[in-house]
Protein backbone atom coordinates (compact mmCIF):
# COMPACT_ATOMS: atom_id res chain seq x y z
CA UNK A 1 0.00 0.00 0.00
CA UNK A 2 1.21 3.50 -0.90
CA UNK A 3 1.98 5.46 2.28
CA UNK A 4 3.87 8.46 0.92
CA UNK A 5 0.78 10.69 1.23
CA UNK A 6 -0.20 9.34 4.66
CA UNK A 7 -2.17 11.82 6.82
CA UNK A 8 -1.43 14.71 4.46
CA UNK A 9 -4.10 17.36 4.23
CA UNK A 10 -6.29 16.86 1.17
CA UNK A 11 -5.65 13.10 0.94
CA UNK A 12 -7.78 10.10 1.87
CA UNK A 13 -6.98 6.52 2.76
CA UNK A 14 -8.11 3.83 0.29
CA UNK A 15 -7.45 0.16 -0.43
CA UNK A 16 -4.47 1.12 -2.59
CA UNK A 17 -3.10 3.78 -0.23
CA UNK A 18 -3.47 7.51 0.27
CA UNK A 19 -4.76 9.43 -2.75
CA UNK A 20 -6.08 13.01 -3.26
CA UNK A 21 -9.60 13.53 -1.91
CA UNK A 22 -11.05 14.47 -5.31
CA UNK A 23 -9.71 11.29 -6.90
CA UNK A 24 -11.96 8.25 -7.09
CA UNK A 25 -10.99 4.63 -6.52
CA UNK A 26 -12.74 2.38 -9.02
CA UNK A 27 -12.52 -1.12 -10.38
CA UNK A 28 -11.02 -1.27 -13.87
CA UNK A 29 -14.19 -2.95 -15.11
CA UNK A 30 -16.23 0.11 -14.08
CA UNK A 31 -14.43 2.40 -16.50
CA UNK A 32 -13.24 0.13 -19.32
CA UNK A 33 -14.28 -2.85 -21.43
CA UNK A 34 -11.85 -5.78 -21.08
CA UNK A 35 -11.58 -8.36 -23.86
CA UNK A 36 -9.38 -11.45 -23.65
CA UNK A 37 -8.41 -12.32 -27.21
CA UNK A 38 -8.67 -15.83 -28.65
CA UNK A 39 -7.27 -14.95 -32.11
CA UNK A 40 -4.13 -16.84 -33.13
CA UNK A 41 -2.17 -17.25 -36.36
CA UNK A 42 -3.83 -20.51 -37.45
CA UNK A 43 -5.15 -20.12 -41.00
CA UNK A 44 -8.53 -21.20 -42.23
CA UNK A 45 -9.68 -20.78 -45.83
CA UNK A 46 -13.08 -19.55 -44.71
CA UNK A 47 -11.55 -16.73 -42.63
CA UNK A 48 -10.57 -13.20 -43.67
CA UNK A 49 -6.99 -11.80 -43.89
CA UNK A 50 -5.95 -9.54 -41.02
CA UNK A 51 -2.83 -8.29 -39.27
CA UNK A 52 -2.18 -9.53 -35.76
CA UNK A 53 -0.73 -7.56 -32.83
CA UNK A 54 1.29 -10.14 -30.92
CA UNK A 55 2.94 -10.51 -27.52
CA UNK A 56 6.32 -9.11 -28.66
CA UNK A 57 4.68 -6.08 -30.31
CA UNK A 58 3.33 -5.10 -26.89
CA UNK A 59 6.20 -6.30 -24.70
CA UNK A 60 8.86 -4.27 -26.54
CA UNK A 61 6.85 -1.13 -27.36
CA UNK A 62 5.14 1.37 -25.08
CA UNK A 63 3.19 2.70 -28.06
CA UNK A 64 1.44 0.74 -30.80
CA UNK A 65 1.56 2.34 -34.28
CA UNK A 66 1.19 1.26 -37.90
CA UNK A 67 4.99 1.24 -38.21
CA UNK A 68 5.24 -2.07 -36.35
CA UNK A 69 5.75 -5.22 -38.39
CA UNK A 70 2.47 -6.97 -37.55
CA UNK A 71 2.10 -10.61 -38.53
CA UNK A 72 -0.30 -11.67 -41.29
CA UNK A 73 -3.11 -13.93 -40.09
CA UNK A 74 -6.76 -14.78 -40.65
CA UNK A 75 -9.85 -14.30 -38.48
CA UNK A 76 -13.59 -14.77 -38.60
CA UNK A 77 -15.92 -11.82 -39.11
CA UNK A 78 -17.03 -12.16 -35.48
CA UNK A 79 -13.41 -12.00 -34.25
CA UNK A 80 -12.76 -8.97 -36.44
CA UNK A 81 -15.75 -7.14 -35.00
CA UNK A 82 -14.76 -8.00 -31.43
CA UNK A 83 -10.96 -7.74 -31.33
CA UNK A 84 -10.03 -5.04 -33.87
CA UNK A 85 -7.65 -2.60 -32.19
CA UNK A 86 -8.67 1.06 -32.08
CA UNK A 87 -6.93 4.33 -31.28
CA UNK A 88 -7.01 4.95 -27.53
CA UNK A 89 -7.01 1.26 -26.56
CA UNK A 90 -4.57 -0.22 -24.05
CA UNK A 91 -3.22 -3.70 -24.79
CA UNK A 92 -1.63 -5.81 -22.04
CA UNK A 93 0.04 -9.20 -21.94
CA UNK A 94 -2.41 -11.67 -20.42
CA UNK A 95 -0.08 -14.69 -20.13
CA UNK A 96 3.65 -15.30 -20.10
CA UNK A 97 6.39 -17.72 -19.09
CA UNK A 98 7.04 -15.66 -15.94
CA UNK A 99 4.54 -13.96 -13.64
CA UNK A 100 6.58 -10.73 -13.72
CA UNK A 101 5.82 -10.31 -17.43
CA UNK A 102 2.06 -10.30 -16.91
CA UNK A 103 0.08 -7.10 -17.70
CA UNK A 104 2.89 -5.32 -19.59
CA UNK A 105 1.03 -2.43 -21.30
CA UNK A 106 1.17 -0.60 -24.62
CA UNK A 107 -0.99 2.34 -25.72
CA UNK A 108 -2.50 2.50 -29.22
CA UNK A 109 -1.55 6.00 -30.26
CA UNK A 110 -3.10 6.08 -33.75
CA UNK A 111 -5.74 4.42 -35.89
CA UNK A 112 -4.49 1.07 -37.18
CA UNK A 113 -5.19 -0.60 -40.49
CA UNK A 114 -6.98 -3.94 -40.00
CA UNK A 115 -5.07 -4.98 -36.85
CA UNK A 116 -6.48 -7.47 -34.33
CA UNK A 117 -5.44 -8.17 -30.76
CA UNK A 118 -3.56 -11.51 -30.63
CA UNK A 119 -4.10 -14.56 -28.47
CA UNK A 120 -1.64 -13.84 -25.62
CA UNK A 121 -3.02 -10.33 -25.08
CA UNK A 122 -5.98 -8.58 -23.54
CA UNK A 123 -7.63 -5.53 -25.07
CA UNK A 124 -8.72 -2.78 -22.66
CA UNK A 125 -11.03 -0.15 -24.15
CA UNK A 126 -11.50 2.78 -21.75
CA UNK A 127 -14.76 4.67 -21.39
CA UNK A 128 -13.36 7.89 -22.86
CA UNK A 129 -15.70 10.07 -20.81
CA UNK A 130 -14.02 9.06 -17.52
CA UNK A 131 -10.73 7.27 -18.35
CA UNK A 132 -7.90 8.35 -20.67
CA UNK A 133 -6.15 5.35 -22.23
CA UNK A 134 -2.61 6.72 -22.04
CA UNK A 135 -3.05 7.49 -18.35
CA UNK A 136 -4.13 3.86 -17.81
CA UNK A 137 -1.14 2.61 -19.77
CA UNK A 138 1.23 4.63 -17.56
CA UNK A 139 -0.55 3.33 -14.46
CA UNK A 140 0.14 -0.23 -15.57
CA UNK A 141 3.86 0.61 -15.65
CA UNK A 142 4.03 1.35 -11.91
CA UNK A 143 6.17 -1.13 -9.97
CA UNK A 144 3.42 -1.69 -7.38
CA UNK A 145 0.87 -2.37 -10.13
CA UNK A 146 3.26 -4.74 -11.94
CA UNK A 147 3.74 -6.61 -8.65
CA UNK A 148 0.00 -6.71 -7.99
CA UNK A 149 -0.77 -8.35 -11.33
CA UNK A 150 2.12 -10.81 -10.95
CA UNK A 151 0.52 -12.03 -7.71
CA UNK A 152 -2.79 -12.55 -9.53
CA UNK A 153 -1.21 -14.64 -12.28
CA UNK A 154 -1.75 -18.36 -11.93
CA UNK A 155 -0.01 -21.30 -13.56
CA UNK A 156 3.01 -23.60 -13.36
CA UNK A 157 4.95 -23.58 -16.64
CA UNK A 158 3.04 -20.57 -17.99
CA UNK A 159 1.28 -17.85 -16.02
CA UNK A 160 -1.94 -16.13 -16.96
CA UNK A 161 -4.53 -13.60 -15.80
CA UNK A 162 -8.25 -14.24 -15.53
CA UNK A 163 -10.88 -11.81 -16.78
CA UNK A 164 -12.35 -11.60 -13.29
CA UNK A 165 -9.06 -10.59 -11.67
CA UNK A 166 -8.52 -7.87 -14.26
CA UNK A 167 -12.06 -6.52 -13.97
CA UNK A 168 -11.70 -5.97 -10.21
CA UNK A 169 -8.25 -4.39 -10.23
CA UNK A 170 -8.40 -1.03 -8.40
CA UNK A 171 -7.56 2.15 -10.32
CA UNK A 172 -7.05 5.59 -8.68
CA UNK A 173 -8.96 7.90 -10.99
CA UNK A 174 -8.15 11.64 -11.12
CA UNK A 175 -10.46 14.01 -13.02
CA UNK A 176 -10.10 13.45 -16.76
CA UNK A 177 -8.17 16.70 -17.47
CA UNK A 178 -5.64 15.72 -14.79
CA UNK A 179 -5.30 12.25 -16.30
CA UNK A 180 -4.49 13.79 -19.69
CA UNK A 181 -1.96 16.22 -18.18
CA UNK A 182 -0.19 13.42 -16.28
CA UNK A 183 -0.03 11.33 -19.47
CA UNK A 184 1.27 14.31 -21.45
CA UNK A 185 4.10 14.96 -18.99
CA UNK A 186 5.18 11.31 -18.92
CA UNK A 187 4.97 11.01 -22.71
CA UNK A 188 7.48 13.88 -23.00
CA UNK A 189 9.90 11.79 -20.94
CA UNK A 190 9.14 8.79 -23.14
CA UNK A 191 10.03 10.75 -26.28
CA UNK A 192 13.30 11.92 -24.73
CA UNK A 193 14.15 8.33 -23.76
CA UNK A 194 13.34 7.07 -27.27
CA UNK A 195 15.50 9.78 -28.87
CA UNK A 196 18.36 8.97 -26.53
CA UNK A 197 18.06 5.30 -27.48
CA UNK A 198 18.15 6.19 -31.19
CA UNK A 199 21.26 8.31 -30.65
CA UNK A 200 22.98 5.43 -28.85
CA UNK A 201 22.08 3.07 -31.71
CA UNK A 202 23.41 5.54 -34.28
CA UNK A 203 26.69 5.99 -32.39
CA UNK A 204 27.03 2.22 -31.99
CA UNK A 205 26.51 1.66 -35.73
CA UNK A 206 29.05 4.37 -36.49
CA UNK A 207 31.60 2.68 -34.24
CA UNK A 208 31.01 -0.71 -35.87
CA UNK A 209 31.43 0.79 -39.33
CA UNK A 210 34.63 2.56 -38.28
CA UNK A 211 35.97 -0.63 -36.71
CA UNK A 212 35.36 -2.51 -39.95
CA UNK A 213 37.30 0.10 -41.91
CA UNK A 214 40.06 1.05 -39.48
CA UNK A 215 40.89 -2.46 -38.29
CA UNK A 216 41.30 -3.73 -41.86
CA UNK A 217 43.23 -0.76 -43.27
CA UNK A 218 40.42 0.17 -45.68
CA UNK A 219 40.34 3.58 -44.05
CA UNK A 220 43.50 5.25 -42.78
CA UNK A 221 44.56 8.51 -41.19
CA UNK A 222 46.47 10.95 -43.37
CA UNK A 223 49.66 10.73 -41.37
CA UNK A 224 49.93 6.99 -42.06
CA UNK A 225 48.66 6.84 -45.64
CA UNK A 226 51.70 7.44 -47.87
CA UNK A 227 50.92 4.82 -50.48
CA UNK A 228 50.63 5.53 -54.20
CA UNK A 229 47.78 4.06 -56.21
CA UNK A 230 50.31 1.77 -57.92
CA UNK A 231 51.37 0.34 -54.54
CA UNK A 232 47.79 -0.23 -53.50
CA UNK A 233 47.16 -2.27 -56.62
CA UNK A 234 50.23 -4.45 -56.12
CA UNK A 235 50.26 -4.96 -52.35
CA UNK A 236 47.75 -7.01 -50.41
CA UNK A 237 48.26 -5.06 -47.16
CA UNK A 238 48.44 -1.31 -46.55
CA UNK A 239 51.86 0.19 -46.04
CA UNK A 240 53.46 -0.76 -42.67
CA UNK A 241 50.83 -3.43 -42.02
CA UNK A 242 51.87 -7.04 -41.61
CA UNK A 243 50.28 -10.43 -41.16
CA UNK A 244 51.21 -11.96 -37.83
CA UNK A 245 50.23 -15.01 -35.86
CA UNK A 246 49.01 -14.35 -32.36
CA UNK A 247 52.11 -15.98 -30.90
CA UNK A 248 54.15 -13.22 -32.59
CA UNK A 249 52.73 -10.64 -30.19
CA UNK A 250 51.07 -12.65 -27.40
CA UNK A 251 52.86 -14.63 -24.73
CA UNK A 252 51.11 -17.11 -22.42
CA UNK A 253 51.50 -16.26 -18.75
CA UNK A 254 50.69 -18.33 -15.67
CA UNK A 255 50.56 -17.00 -12.12
CA UNK A 256 49.56 -20.03 -10.04
CA UNK A 257 48.62 -19.67 -6.40
CA UNK A 258 47.17 -22.18 -3.94
CA UNK A 259 43.42 -22.00 -3.56
CA UNK A 260 42.68 -19.46 -0.78
CA UNK A 261 41.25 -20.73 2.49
CA UNK A 262 38.91 -17.73 2.83
CA UNK A 263 36.60 -15.84 0.48
CA UNK A 264 38.15 -14.38 -2.67
CA UNK A 265 37.21 -12.62 -5.92
CA UNK A 266 36.84 -14.78 -9.01
CA UNK A 267 36.90 -13.34 -12.53
CA UNK A 268 34.36 -14.31 -15.16
CA UNK A 269 33.99 -13.37 -18.83
CA UNK A 270 30.68 -12.52 -20.44
CA UNK A 271 29.96 -13.86 -23.90
CA UNK A 272 29.49 -11.71 -27.02
CA UNK A 273 32.38 -9.39 -26.18
CA UNK A 274 30.68 -7.88 -23.14
CA UNK A 275 33.78 -7.93 -20.96
CA UNK A 276 34.68 -9.24 -17.53
CA UNK A 277 32.80 -9.40 -14.24
CA UNK A 278 33.75 -10.21 -10.64
CA UNK A 279 32.02 -12.49 -8.18
CA UNK A 280 32.81 -13.35 -4.57
CA UNK A 281 33.55 -16.97 -3.73
CA UNK A 282 32.51 -17.17 -0.10
CA UNK A 283 33.22 -20.85 0.45
CA UNK A 284 36.52 -21.86 -1.21
CA UNK A 285 36.10 -25.44 0.04
CA UNK A 286 33.43 -25.93 -2.61
CA UNK A 287 35.97 -25.20 -5.37
CA UNK A 288 37.32 -28.50 -6.69
CA UNK A 289 40.73 -27.15 -7.87
CA UNK A 290 43.69 -26.83 -5.53
CA UNK A 291 45.47 -24.30 -7.76
CA UNK A 292 44.06 -21.10 -9.21
CA UNK A 293 45.64 -18.36 -11.33
CA UNK A 294 45.94 -14.62 -10.76
CA UNK A 295 45.15 -12.05 -13.45
CA UNK A 296 46.60 -8.58 -13.93
CA UNK A 297 45.52 -5.43 -15.72
CA UNK A 298 45.91 -5.54 -19.53
CA UNK A 299 46.09 -9.33 -19.68
CA UNK A 300 44.22 -10.91 -22.56
CA UNK A 301 42.03 -13.66 -21.13
CA UNK A 302 39.83 -16.29 -22.78
CA UNK A 303 37.18 -18.67 -21.52
CA UNK A 304 38.04 -21.74 -23.60
CA UNK A 305 34.59 -23.24 -23.01
CA UNK A 306 32.71 -20.30 -24.51
CA UNK A 307 35.34 -18.70 -26.73
CA UNK A 308 33.19 -19.67 -29.73
CA UNK A 309 30.58 -17.11 -28.64
CA UNK A 310 33.01 -14.30 -27.89
CA UNK A 311 33.98 -14.95 -24.25
CA UNK A 312 37.29 -13.09 -24.51
CA UNK A 313 38.38 -9.81 -22.90
CA UNK A 314 41.15 -7.49 -21.77
CA UNK A 315 41.50 -7.46 -17.97
CA UNK A 316 40.52 -4.12 -16.40
CA UNK A 317 42.42 -2.41 -13.60
CA UNK A 318 39.53 -3.14 -11.22
CA UNK A 319 39.89 -6.87 -12.01
CA UNK A 320 43.57 -7.09 -11.01
CA UNK A 321 44.29 -9.76 -8.43
CA UNK A 322 41.15 -11.77 -9.17
CA UNK A 323 41.50 -15.52 -9.64
CA UNK A 324 40.55 -17.86 -12.46
CA UNK A 325 40.72 -21.59 -13.17
CA UNK A 326 42.82 -23.40 -15.77
CA UNK A 327 39.94 -22.92 -18.23
CA UNK A 328 40.85 -19.24 -18.51
CA UNK A 329 44.25 -19.09 -20.28
CA UNK A 330 45.90 -15.71 -19.91
CA UNK A 331 48.31 -13.85 -22.21
CA UNK A 332 50.43 -10.71 -22.06
CA UNK A 333 51.28 -8.47 -25.00
CA UNK A 334 54.84 -8.31 -26.29
CA UNK A 335 56.11 -4.74 -26.32
CA UNK A 336 56.54 -2.88 -29.61
CA UNK A 337 54.30 -5.30 -31.54
CA UNK A 338 50.77 -4.46 -30.47
CA UNK A 339 48.97 -2.74 -27.62
CA UNK A 340 46.09 -4.05 -25.50
CA UNK A 341 43.85 -1.09 -26.35
CA UNK A 342 44.06 -1.85 -30.08
CA UNK A 343 43.45 -5.54 -29.60
CA UNK A 344 40.49 -4.84 -27.30
CA UNK A 345 38.63 -3.62 -30.38
CA UNK A 346 39.93 -6.40 -32.64
CA UNK A 347 38.46 -9.14 -30.42
CA UNK A 348 35.00 -7.57 -30.81
CA UNK A 349 34.88 -8.05 -34.59
CA UNK A 350 32.74 -10.75 -36.17
CA UNK A 351 35.78 -12.10 -37.99
CA UNK A 352 37.68 -12.67 -34.76
CA UNK A 353 34.77 -14.45 -33.08
CA UNK A 354 34.29 -16.55 -36.22
CA UNK A 355 37.94 -17.60 -35.98
CA UNK A 356 37.45 -18.60 -32.35
CA UNK A 357 34.51 -20.75 -33.42
CA UNK A 358 36.62 -22.54 -36.03
CA UNK A 359 39.18 -23.57 -33.41
CA UNK A 360 36.52 -24.69 -30.91
CA UNK A 361 35.42 -28.11 -32.21
CA UNK A 362 32.64 -30.17 -30.72
CA UNK A 363 28.92 -29.83 -30.05
CA UNK A 364 27.10 -26.96 -28.41
CA UNK A 365 27.78 -25.43 -24.98
CA UNK A 366 30.42 -26.99 -22.79
CA UNK A 367 31.32 -29.59 -25.41
CA UNK A 368 33.01 -26.90 -27.52
CA UNK A 369 36.48 -26.25 -26.14
CA UNK A 370 38.94 -23.89 -27.80
CA UNK A 371 42.35 -25.24 -28.74
CA UNK A 372 45.00 -23.08 -27.03
CA UNK A 373 47.60 -24.18 -29.60
CA UNK A 374 45.39 -23.21 -32.55
CA UNK A 375 44.56 -19.93 -30.83
CA UNK A 376 48.17 -18.78 -30.95
CA UNK A 377 48.38 -19.76 -34.63
CA UNK A 378 45.51 -17.49 -35.70
CA UNK A 379 46.66 -14.94 -38.28
CA UNK A 380 45.73 -11.24 -38.28
CA UNK A 381 46.73 -8.10 -40.15
CA UNK A 382 48.30 -5.62 -37.76
CA UNK A 383 49.37 -1.99 -38.42
CA UNK A 384 52.46 -0.35 -37.03
CA UNK A 385 52.14 0.40 -33.33
CA UNK A 386 51.82 4.17 -33.95
CA UNK A 387 48.78 3.56 -36.14
CA UNK A 388 47.39 1.15 -33.54
CA UNK A 389 47.51 3.95 -30.98
CA UNK A 390 45.69 6.37 -33.29
CA UNK A 391 42.97 3.83 -34.12
CA UNK A 392 42.54 3.05 -30.43
CA UNK A 393 42.21 6.73 -29.54
CA UNK A 394 39.41 7.25 -32.06
CA UNK A 395 37.47 4.10 -31.12
CA UNK A 396 37.99 4.72 -27.39
CA UNK A 397 36.59 8.22 -27.77
CA UNK A 398 33.47 6.78 -29.40
CA UNK A 399 33.18 4.27 -26.56
CA UNK A 400 33.27 7.12 -24.05
CA UNK A 401 30.53 8.96 -25.93
CA UNK A 402 28.36 5.83 -26.05
CA UNK A 403 28.95 5.12 -22.35
CA UNK A 404 28.02 8.70 -21.47
CA UNK A 405 24.81 8.46 -23.50
CA UNK A 406 23.94 5.17 -21.81
CA UNK A 407 24.52 6.80 -18.45
CA UNK A 408 22.16 9.63 -19.43
CA UNK A 409 19.58 7.10 -20.62
CA UNK A 410 19.79 5.26 -17.30
CA UNK A 411 19.29 8.56 -15.48
CA UNK A 412 16.33 9.49 -17.68
CA UNK A 413 14.66 6.13 -17.00
CA UNK A 414 15.25 6.46 -13.26
CA UNK A 415 13.92 10.01 -13.14
CA UNK A 416 10.86 9.10 -15.20
CA UNK A 417 10.17 6.14 -12.92
CA UNK A 418 10.32 8.38 -9.83
CA UNK A 419 8.16 11.07 -11.41
CA UNK A 420 5.62 8.50 -12.60
CA UNK A 421 5.30 7.09 -9.09
CA UNK A 422 4.54 10.55 -7.67
CA UNK A 423 2.20 11.70 -10.44
CA UNK A 424 0.13 8.52 -10.54
CA UNK A 425 -0.36 8.45 -6.77
CA UNK A 426 -1.09 12.16 -6.44
CA UNK A 427 2.04 12.89 -4.39
CA UNK A 428 2.75 15.55 -7.01
CA UNK A 429 -0.25 17.38 -8.49
CA UNK A 430 -0.32 18.95 -11.92
CA UNK A 431 -1.73 22.38 -12.73
CA UNK A 432 -4.89 22.23 -14.80
CA UNK A 433 -6.13 25.35 -16.56
CA UNK A 434 -9.45 26.68 -15.24
CA UNK A 435 -11.22 26.03 -18.54
CA UNK A 436 -10.10 22.36 -18.48
CA UNK A 437 -11.73 21.87 -15.10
Amino acid sequence: MNKQNENKKGYKKTKVGWIPEEWELVHLGQCAEILFSNVDKISNNSELPVRLCNYTDVYYNQYITNNLNFMSATATQTEIEKFTVKKGDVIITKDSETANDIAVPAFVIEELDNVLCGYHLALIRPNSSILFGEYLSKFFQLHTVRHYFSTLANGVTRFGLTTQATLYAHIPLPPLPEQKKIAEILSIWDRAIVQMGKLINAKTKLKKALMQQLLTGKRRFKEFNHETNEKKEKEELPERWQKLKLHDFLQPVSRPIPRPDKEYLALGIRSHGKGTFLRTVKNPDEVMMDTLFEVKEKDLIVNITFAWEGAIAIVKKSDEGALVSHRFPTYIFKKNRTIPEFFRHTILTKRFVHQLGLISPGGAGRNRVMSKRDFLNLVFSIPHIDEQKKISEVLNELDKEIDLLRSHLKTFNSQKKGLMQKLLTGAIRVNIAREER
